[in-house]
């Protein structure tokens, strides 16, 4: 099969994109700079200049193609105000992009990557897909993937044959977001303190991979899937980090403490660039909250089987480790 690919380079692209390209499969990978995308090509995938927010720049590559896997995403917690624009045009503008296109060309199957964060803090309750979550969001990032999500349901309504799937929070080697900061300041010791009672629904990326190869399989279109991992608290994980590793537990505190370190960075970061770890938006989403979801339907219906958070943090941790020279 010839699958249409946003988002390669990418944490979850890229592992996909190997996936695809081991199952035999032909991968047309749309990428900004071909030159920064040596590994797609390195691995056989056909690489095509364009841009997700250029609704033109994919037509041709997409054109032929039995299935598009729309992986692409701007992820940004923290950023300011000015960058934020990056995220409407990424995350929503090339969301809509997408999906007309498909409609456009007839493509026979699509796969989008939503997020649990569109449900935002469900406040402890383990969400399912019919939760439905309309009030404000604690970061920039979860309103613009709500307001994606929303363009990708409305196609499905139309008759677009789309599988949303829904990950939680992902790790793995190779990760660029800031659970691999948290992760890597914890191996230093410069983790100053973890809060208490923010969870999430840990999966390997891998398992995501694996997940969205599944779902193109065997989602059956106008269907959502949560594929999330296991749920476990921050504290949790940073507990079961110091079990793998031995290095020292950082402090718990209680939300409460986040929740007014919030506030005052909300204040300063107006006058001051504040790092994207100390951010207001950051902090707000660490008092507390829970990005938590049941992945029973993926279970049944794609064969979805995540690894324990004790064996994928194990091998993630001792590749930071390698690469800091700590073994």
């Amino acid at each position: 099969m010839k699958y249409f690919l946003t988002g390669g380079t990418g944490f979850v692209g890229s592992y996909l994109a190997k996936l695809l390209r081991s199952n035999g499969h032909e991968v047309v990978a749309l990428v900004r700079s071909p030159a920064n995308a040596q590994a797609l090509a390195d691995i056989g995938c056909t690489l095509e200049q364009g841009d997700v927010t250029d609704k033109e720049s994919m037509r041709r590559p997409m054109t032929g193609c039995d299935g598009v896997f729309h992986v692409a995403g701007w992820y940004k917690m923290g950023a300011r105000r000015k960058y934020r624009k990056a995220g409407k045009y990424t995350n929503i503008k090339g969301t809509r992009n997408v999906m007309e296109l498909m409609t456009e060309l007839g493509i026979n199957k699509g796969v989008y990557t939503s997020s649990l964060a569109v449900n935002s803090d469900t406040k402890g309750k383990l969400a399912d897909e019919s939760y439905q979550y309309d009030g404000p969001h604690l970061s920039h990032y979860d309103f613009t993937k709500a307001e994606a999500h929303k363009i990708a349901l409305d196609f499905m309504k139309k008759g677009l044959p789309l599988v949303v799937v829904m990950p939680g929070l992902i790790y793995g080697p190779s990760d660029t977001s800031s659970v691999r900061t948290t992760l890597i300041q914890y191996l230093k010791g410069k983790l100053p303190m973890v809060p208490r009672k923010v969870a999430f629904s840990w999966a390997h990326v891998e398992d995501i991979a694996q997940a969205h190869y599944q779902a193109m399989q065997n989602g059956t279109p106008g269907e959502k899937y949560i594929i999330a991992g296991p749920t476990h608290t921050l504290v949790d994980a940073v507990s079961l980090a110091h079990r793998i590793t031995g290095k020292r537990l950082p402090r718990a505190v209680n939300p409460g403490l986040m929740r007014l370190l919030s506030r005052v960075m909300s204040v300063l970061g107006i006058i001051f660039p504040i790092p994207p770890d100390y951010s207001s938006e950051n902090l707000r989403v660490l008092a507390g909250a829970t990005y938590i979801g049941d992945n029973s339907k993926a279970k049944a219906e794609l064969d979805y089987n995540p690894r324990s958070l004790k064996d994928g943090l194990s091998t993630t941790l001792w590749h930071e480790m390698r690469l800091l020279k700590m073994v």
